[in-house]
C-alpha cells in the first residue's frame, strides 16, 4: 500500500512541474494553392413548400412549438415554431413542372415584432442535368414579405466551398394552408 501512496505522490509532483498545454481554438495561418479562376453559375428554380396542402401530404412540418401556444394548420408564424422540409424543386412554377432536385433543411419563426421573419437553413441538391449530385447550402435570416437575399454558405459536389447569394420571390402563398412556392434566383462563385 506504501508504495501506491509513494507512487501517486510522484506521479502529482512531476504533472504539477509540467508546462500546461498551450491549446488554442485555431491553427497557424498557411496557405494554399487555389486555382487562379472562380467560376459562376446562376441558378433559377421554383421551390414547392406544402405545410398542408389539398392533397394532405405536406412536404414540410411542424416539429416544435412554443409553450401554451396552439399552431393552426398553415400558421407559420408564432414565435419559436420550427419546421422542417422536404421540397421539390422544379423547373417552372407548376408544381407538375420538372422536378430538378430538393430541398430539406429547417426554417423557425424567429420574429416577436410585426417584421415577420424566419431563419432558413437549408441543402438544395440538384438530382438532374449539368449539376446532379451537387448542392448549394443556405443559412441566412428570410423575411415572410417582399424579395428576400439569403447567403449560400457552402456546396457539395461541383458547388464545394461554394459562396453567393439567392434571391427568393415568393409567387404564391396560400394564407389558410400556409402553402408556398417560391422563386429563386441563385449566383454561386465556387473553385
Amino acid at each position: 500500500m506504501g508504495k501506491i501512496v509513494i507512487f501517486a505522490w510522484l506521479l502529482v509532483l512531476v504533472t504539477a512541474t509540467l508546462p500546461a498545454v498551450n491549446s488554442k481554438y485555431y491553427s497557424k495561418t498557411q496557405t494554399f494553392d487555389a486555382p487562379a479562376t472562380l467560376k459562376k453559375t446562376h441558378l433559377h428554380f421554383f421551390f414547392h413548400d406544402t405545410v398542408y396542402g389539398a392533397n394532405k401530404k405536406p412536404s414540410s412540418i411542424l416539429v416544435a412549438k412554443p409553450k401554451k401556444v396552439v399552431v393552426q394548420e398553415g400558421n407559420i408564424g408564432p414565435f419559436g415554431a420550427v419546421y422542417v422540409f422536404d421540397d421539390p424543386l422544379t423547373v417552372g412554377p407548376d408544381p407538375k413542372s420538372e422536378v430538378i432536385g430538393n430541398g430539406r433543411g429547417m426554417y423557425a419563426s424567429v420574429s416577436r415584432g410585426s417584421d415577420p421573419t424566419l431563419l432558413f437553413n437549408g441543402d438544395l441538391e440538384f438530382t438532374s442535368g449539368e449539376f446532379n449530385g451537387s448542392s448549394v447550402s443556405l443559412f441566412s435570416r428570410d423575411p415572410i414579405f417582399g424579395v428576400k437575399e439569403v447567403a449560400v454558405v457552402g456546396g457539395r459536389g461541383k458547388f464545394r466551398m461554394a459562396k453567393g447569394f439567392a434571391l427568393l420571390n415568393t409567387i404564391f402563398f396560400n394564407v389558410t394552408s400556409g402553402d408556398a412556392i417560391l422563386e429563386f434566383h441563385v449566383t454561386v462563385i465556387y473553385y
